[in-house]
């Protein structure tokens, strides 16, 4: 079957099992909880270590947003064996990064780190960023649809085009002493919303052209 029909075929199954079966309300409950708890640790309404706490647990509206989208893509024809072994290890190093961050914060704040513990700790959160890192370029090379790697490249490239553009505009207005310093590990998140964007806007038009 062509994909755009499979396309068509995949939305008629999504209007009819309802909004819960779309990644598109997964990742808006995932960013919407990331929002609030970031709006709480703002207003000093919760401290660092019940912030990051609550982020954990916020990144487990990862699971069935992975899974909604993985039935997404086999509805459509467009799960390859690499997509799945990618969504494993982007998951798992996604939690490492949240924990490893929480428990370097959690221990900076309650110990006077110095030396070479303070360097390690550093380290916890940013090993699964490596993570992250190698589970991309392994899936680049793992995927043999040139169409699913094509997409997987402009979604990281819109990840990057973020980073850069938030970072570049956030440093100039700190520059300047116009907003507070944020710590650069913030590129991150920074990334990971961009990605998912740019994901969101290929299936938007792919969407418009089946409809089309």
């Amino acid at each position: 079957m062509p994909r755009d029909l499979r396309g068509e075929t995949m939305m008629a199954q999504e209007s009819a099992s309802g909004w819960r079966q779309r990644p598109g309300f997964y990742a808006g409950m995932m960013l919407g909880s990331f929002g609030a708890i970031a709006g709480l640790r703002l207003s000093g309404a919760i401290n660092a270590p019940t912030g990051f706490i609550l982020m954990a647990a916020a990144m487990l509206w990862m699971v069935p947003l992975v899974r909604t989208g993985m039935d997404r893509q086999k509805r459509c024809g467009m799960l390859s064996p690499a997509i799945v072994r990618y969504n494993r290890r982007f998951m798992l190093a996604s939690f490492g990064y949240m924990l490893g961050l929480g428990i370097a914060v959690w221990l900076n704040e309650r110990f006077d780190l110095a030396g070479a513990v303070a360097f390690a700790v550093a380290l916890l959160p940013v090993v699964p960023t490596l993570a992250m890192v190698w589970t991309m370029a392994r899936y680049l090379v793992e995927e043999d649809d040139e169409y699913l790697r094509h997409r997987s490249m402009i979604a990281n490239l819109v990840g990057l085009g973020a980073v850069l553009s938030v970072g570049c505009f956030y440093g100039f207005l700190e520059t300047f002493e116009l907003v507070p310093h944020v710590p650069g590990w913030w590129a991150v998140p920074v990334w990971a919303i961009g990605m998912g964007a740019g994901q969101g806007w290929m299936a938007l038009r792919k969407k418009d052209r089946a409809e089309g």
